[in-house]
C-alpha cells in the first residue's frame, strides 16, 4: 500500500566525452523520466539535451518518457551515436583482411 507522500530518490545521469554528470532527486511516488529530468535541472546544465529527440532510459534499457521510476533507478540520458557500431566492425574487418591480419587461418609451425 503505497503512501500519498511517499518519496522515491533516483538519479539522472548524461555523459559527454568532456563532462559526465549523475545528478540525485528526490520525487514523489509514481513520478516519470520525464518529471525526473527536468526535476534535475540537468537541461540547463546541457542546453543541447532536446527531451524531443534524446533517447532515454534506466539502467541501459531504453524507455519513454512517460515511463514510471521506481526508488533507487537511475535515469539515464543518451547521445546519438557518431557512427553505427555494427559499421565500424565491418570497417575494421575488411582493413584487417587487406592487412593480412585476422579473419585468416594460421598455418602450423613446422619447427
Amino acid at each position: 500500500m503505497a503512501d500519498a507522500d511517499a518519496v522515491i530518490r533516483v538519479e539522472v545521469a548524461y555523459a559527454r566525452p568532456d563532462q559526465q554528470v549523475i545528478l540525485p532527486v528526490e520525487l514523489p511516488a509514481g513520478a516519470t523520466l520525464e518529471q525526473a529530468i527536468i526535476q534535475s535541472h540537468i537541461l540547463e546544465q546541457f542546453p543541447e539535451l532536446d527531451l524531443k529527440i534524446a533517447k532515454v532510459g534506466v539502467f541501459g534499457k531504453l524507455g519513454k518518457l512517460a515511463t514510471t521510476l521506481r526508488n533507487g533507478d537511475r535515469v539515464e540520458i543518451y547521445r546519438p551515436l557518431i557512427a553505427d557500431p555494427k559499421a565500424v566492425r565491418k570497417q575494421r574487418a575488411a582493413e584487417g583482411k587487406r592487412m593480412g591480419k585476422g579473419g585468416g587461418l594460421l598455418e602450423a609451425d613446422n619447427n
